[in-house]
Formats: structure tokens, C-alpha cells, sequence
């Protein structure tokens, strides 16, 4: 079952689990020390969603931010790895653009731009490092 909630909604614990992903993720096991806490996670406008496993552990998560320009912003796509392959990102980003009419932008790791492809998006700019790691902005024009 998708959760969702909002920056302002978001409870104490599940913000904690979805951090705590995202660290154990991003930082750990990428190897990719920066600070992932970076101020949005609490805005009114953001969009959190997550789906736990039957045990109650987060086993993926989304954020949706919006940016001035009026467009979305998708990133800190994580699944926790005994839980990948099992599309639950995928289910995350179909949730997160559903009844969306603005763009959405994200910057996908490159290796995984066909992913994002199956969800309307196309690259949109050169391909770049991000702590090492090759990313690809992408987009998904408005309707």
C-alpha cells in the first residue's frame, strides 16, 4: 500500500524511516558522503510517499518537491535492496505523476534512464557527475 504525506504532515517516524533509507542508500552503500537532509524535506508543497514491507520496514520511497518555476521535482528514488526488483519505485513515480499536468524533471543515475523512460520522461541536458556517480536530467512535459 502507497503512504503518502505532505512536508508539514509527515510524522516524527516516518520522516526518520525515510532518511534513514536514504542514508543507508545514498550514503552507505553508494559511498557518497554529503548531506541528505537538505532543508526541503519539511516544506508545506512536498510530497513524500513510501511503501512499507510486511514487516513494516520502509522498503521504498519518493519525494516530489516543487520548484518555483511551477514545475515538480522527483528525486531520492531509493528501495531498500532486499526489496528491489519488486517495481515499488516504479509504483512510487506512477502514484507521485498521477492527475500531474505541469513538467516534472528529475536526475536520473544514468545507467537507469530507461526506467524513467517508461514514466513519460526524456533526457533534457548533458549527462553529469554527481558525487561520482553519471547522472542524466530528464523530463516529463506537462499536459
Amino acid at each position: 500500500m502507497i503512504e503518502r504525506a505532505t512536508g508539514s504532515s509527515i510524522s516524527t517516524a516516518d520522516l526518520y524511516d525515510a532518511l534513514r533509507l536514504r542514508a543507508a542508500v545514498f550514503v552507505v552503500e553508494q559511498d557518497c558522503p554529503y548531506l541528505d537532509p537538505d532543508g526541503r524535506d519539511l516544506e508545506p508543497s512536498t510530497q513524500h510517499l513510501w511503501i512499507r514491507a510486511d514487516d513494516g520496514a520502509l522498503a521504498s520511497y519518493v519525494r516530489v518537491l516543487e520548484e518555483p518555476d511551477g514545475t515538480l521535482r522527483i528525486g531520492r528514488v531509493v528501495t531498500e535492496p532486499a526489496h528491489r526488483g519488486a517495481q515499488r519505485a516504479g509504483q512510487l513515480i506512477d502514484a507521485a505523476l498521477e492527475g500531474v499536468t505541469v513538467p516534472v524533471v528529475l536526475a536520473a543515475q544514468s545507467h537507469l534512464t530507461h526506467v524513467y523512460g517508461r514514466h513519460g520522461f526524456v533526457p533534457d541536458g548533458d549527462e553529469f557527475l554527481d558525487d561520482g556517480i553519471p547522472h542524466t536530467p530528464m523530463r516529463r512535459p506537462g499536459a
